[in-house]
């Protein structure tokens, strides 16, 4: 609990809660207002899909622009948005014109405005605490969802049943002024640095993204978990009233037991990281969800539903703290926000998939087969543990920020100017040729990482102590950009690991086409400088 010692965590802490047990009300009141209908398992599943759908559209641009922008002001306006949506949906059921057309267009509406916030949000969190916090800040964040899924789910079930539906969407409006307030205060938040354009922003995200081995394999767990997982959250409004027989009271209950077994994991999960390691949870964990989702198919009495579902937000919230915990240490802060984003592409759009996929396998085989059929595969991601598990460096690795200034030719050139390539020439002993090699792999990667487009290794065939490394960059700004602001003390270690087994000063060249020369080098397309055992 340390974190909410610190003010500005704290607060905001409280606004998000207030505010996500609005949004878990509006969950439960948007699906109780369809389960009577004869597409019941459909339309339900596709209020879920509905709500997460939009990320698979919004998050990598969302992540440009909280890369970019202000993500206090970000924040604000996405918050807003999605008072005025909420508001709307209100307005509307009490006038008796939401139709399942219209509660599906709002909360798509509703999903865009949260698509939008959801990579400044998670970008913000390693500015609201020291680092050492973050794993301590991640557990409480997701007990700050996991709080809201248990109190707002019966909330609406009680406010439902007493007033309808009109009040819990009104209710969900309201809660997003307290987040807007918190914001307003908050002072502290991450500057613009400017971006280079939505296009290059997005392709520099990608980029890192495909060439930081760490990230992919997090997200590939995601994946594998939550397409699947998804269908226990995107069915169990059908099971709660056909298969049990509960009312819109019985079935916020059950959403409740979910909460509640998700905030006893992250309340235990500090416990849990100081005995086992991330590998060992995310197995556990997902073994559990898949045990008690095969028995929520099954289970026919209340009160054996809500131990199950216990069990199954233990094993949730489990399985996505360690994930985005592994992320948060991972991502240096250059990129943080895009590359969230494409986690959440993955793990809140596969849910979004996942529910409309699930909801179409109910409508034809029923809810009972289809939750079989997915803690089936849930299961799978037991054995692609042992395949392709989680490198045991995740979150361990350097990535603060060691400013390169660059040391390349005097000559003025504009940002825009490019592509540029870069040559280094290094003379290599022969018994270090082979550990210079691997060394120099290691490096392509982090080149590409902080933005290079293309990377080679050349051999001179008439000296073969000569090596020639040459890399390209879409534009000067990009080299600039990659060595005074992307390169993280891991990635300067592999530059040192690679000198050292070379001979001093290795000759960089900087090349860019004639047209990009100032008018009196034109013609001259080439600039040599002895960097001085300084890899530009």
């Amino acid at each position: 609990m340390a974190p909410l010692v610190i003010s500005v965590f704290r607060w905001l802490w409280l606004a998000q809660l207030a505010s996500n047990v609005g949004s878990w009300m509006q969950s439960v009141g948007a699906q109780w207002m369809l389960v009577n209908d004869r597409n019941a398992p459909l339309l339900t599943a596709l209020v879920a899909a509905a709500s997460l759908a939009p990320v698979l559209l919004l998050s990598v641009p969302a992540g440009v622009l909280a890369d970019s922008l202000d993500r206090r002001w970000l924040l604000i306006v996405s918050n807003g948005f999605m008072a005025v949506a909420a508001a709307v949906l209100a307005v509307a059921t009490w006038a008796g014109d939401a139709s399942p057309v219209v509660v599906l267009v709002l909360t798509f509406a509703l999903g865009c405005g949260s698509a939008l916030g959801a990579p400044a949000w998670q970008a913000i969190q390693p500015d609201l605490v020291p680092r050492y916090l973050i794993p301590s800040a991640s557990a409480i964040t997701s007990a700050n969802i996991n709080i809201a899924r248990a109190l707002g789910p019966a909330l609406a079930g009680a406010l439902v049943a007493w007033a309808g539906p009109a009040l819990v969407f009104a209710i969900n409006a309201v809660s997003f002024a307290g987040v807007i307030g918190a914001l307003a205060l908050w002072r502290g938040s991450p500057v613009a640095r400017g971006s280079v354009g939505m296009a290059p922003a997005i392709a520099s995200g990608l980029r890192y993204v495909r060439n930081a081995p760490g990230v992919r394999r997090i997200i590939f767990r995601a994946a594998v978990f939550v397409i699947p997982a998804s269908a226990l959250w995107a069915l169990l409004a059908v099971i709660a009233h056909r298969m049990m027989g509960e009312g819109s009271s019985g079935y916020g209950v059950m959403l409740g037991a979910l909460g509640v077994g998700a905030v006893v994991g992250a309340l235990i999960l500090p416990w849990l990281r100081g005995r086992f390691r991330n590998n060992g949870l995310l197995l556990a964990a997902t073994g559990l969800y898949a045990g008690t989702m095969l028995g929520v198919a099954f289970a026919r009495s209340l009160a054996l539903s809500l131990a199950l579902l216990l069990g199954a937000g233990l094993g949730w919230v489990i399985v996505l703290s360690v994930l985005n915990t592994a992320m948060m240490l991972t991502l240096p802060a250059w990129v943080r926000a895009r590359s969230l984003a494409v986690y959440s592409l993955v793990f809140m759009g596969g849910q979004g998939a996942g529910s409309a996929l699930w909801g179409v396998v109910a409508s034809a085989v029923g809810p009972v087969a289809t939750l079989v059929v997915a803690a089936v595969a849930v299961s799978v991601g037991l054995v692609t543990m042992a395949l392709w598990p989680l490198y045991r460096s995740t979150g361990s690795l350097d990535r603060e920020i060691v400013a390169m200034p660059e040391s390349a030719p005097d000559q003025a050139l504009p940002a825009s100017a490019g592509p540029v390539l870069i040559q280094i020439d290094y003379k290599v002993k022969d018994d270090h040729v082979q550990a210079f090699e691997r060394a120099l792999r290691a490096l392509a990667t982090s080149r590409r990482r902080t933005g290079a487009t293309a990377w080679d290794l050349w051999r001179d065939v008439a000296d073969t102590s000569h090596f020639v490394e040459q890399y390209t960059l879409a534009t000067w700004g990009e080299h600039i950009a990659q060595r005074e602001e992307r390169i993280t003390g891991y990635d300067r270690e592999l530059e040192r690991q690679a000198l050292a087994l070379a001979a001093p000063d290795p000759r960089v060249r900087h090349l860019v086409r004639p047209e990009h020369m100032p008018r009196k080098d034109r013609g001259i397309a080439v600039a040599d400088t002895q960097n001085r055992g300084k890899i530009p």
